[in-house]
């Protein structure tokens, strides 16, 4: 997955996150400590994810230079003091 992907795949889970400590809200009333706390916590991760949201599209997409690499044939002449892997040298007979 794309990083674009896993931020919306994070924000859909924080949003499922913040209706379930809204219906804990509306169970439990809002004014109690541990429920502030929860809903304090969800909204912070929100926060963190927008700005990771906002990173990620700041963040310079660098593409590696891509290298040309010539149809011509290469000067054999660069090839006449190797042997050719694996099938020995040329005046030899292989094993």
């Amino acid at each position: 997955m794309s990083v674009y992907d896993e931020l919306t795949s994070v924000q859909r889970c924080l949003d499922d996150l913040s209706r379930s400590v809204g219906r804990l809200e509306q169970q439990l009333g809002s004014g109690g400590l541990e429920i502030r706390r929860v809903r304090t916590d969800a909204d912070h991760l929100r926060e963190s994810v927008a700005l990771l949201r906002q990173a990620a599209s700041a963040a310079p997409r660098t593409r590696p230079d891509l290298v040309t690499i010539s149809d011509t044939p290469y000067d054999l002449s660069l090839w006449t003091d190797s042997d050719d892997e694996g099938l020995g040298a040329r005046d030899r007979r292989a094993p």
